[in-house]
């Protein structure tokens, strides 16, 4: 099966059955190595690189999310 035919059958299970999938999907990353963990992050970065190269608008100003991260979690 492709993933998008495996994405397809999960979005048909019922609420109950999508949440344990879910559960499940995200435990198994947490037991990831260091290693599959890094090339992981390192193939997402890429990703959003070739993203921001095809579409330089998608780009946000740092200084801007910094600031409405502090506006959204002030600090104590």
């Amino acid at each position: 099966m492709t993933f998008h035919e495996i994405r397809a059958a999960a979005l048909m299970l019922d609420l109950s059955a999508r949440a344990k999938l879910a559960q499940d999907l995200l435990t198994s990353l947490e037991e990831l190595s260091e290693d599959e963990n890094a090339r992981l992050w390192a193939e997402e970065a890429r990703r959003r690189d070739e993203q921001l190269d095809r579409n330089p608008d998608l780009a946000i100003d740092g200084e801007k999310v910094r600031k409405e991260a502090l506006e959204r979690f002030p600090r104590p």
